[in-house]
């Protein structure tokens, strides 16, 4: 018998279920981890054809997607938001004791970049926001190490 949530089931519909069933959670987790390292990848092309407010949306998506394959892969359906920083207090709620800290300690480093990214997320779809190179590097070097301590 197969157990879902209402985020899993409206998944569900979406993909189809034979694809759900072949794929599991296993695979989502990799599907997912697989496009943020792509989304990280294009982050670091836009970044060098000079297209920064790209590579803030794509550093934002490749961080929400890695954060929501963590909370999966934990065996918790990811809230559907697309704040960084829910995702981030959902795993410490969710993780061992041991690592609560960890990603408690993760939110107050990079607190300023987290909020630079939500926005990036708004501003790639609404309104037009300019970037800099310097930003940019500092959402890379942030997005590289959340992912890094949240492996």
């Amino acid at each position: 018998m197969i157990h879902i949530n209402i985020w899993g089931l409206r998944r569900l519909i979406n993909m189809g279920l034979n694809t759900y069933l072949v794929m599991g959670r296993r695979g989502e987790v990799e599907q997912l981890l697989r496009r943020a390292r792509e989304f990280l990848e294009t982050a670091e092309y836009q970044r060098g054809r000079g297209f920064y407010d790209l590579a803030a949306f794509s550093l934002e998506q490749a961080l929400q997607l890695h954060l929501k394959a963590k909370i999966l892969s934990m065996g918790v359906e990811y809230p559907r938001t697309h704040s960084v920083r829910t995702l981030l207090r959902t795993l410490s709620e969710i993780a061992p004791e041991a690592e609560r800290a960890k990603v408690e300690q993760i939110l107050d480093d990079y607190l300023l970049e987290l909020g630079i990214l939500e926005d990036a997320y708004i501003t790639s779809r609404y309104i037009t926001r300019d970037y800099t190179e310097e930003e940019i590097d500092r959402l890379m070097n942030a997005v590289r190490r959340v992912m890094e301590l949240v492996p």
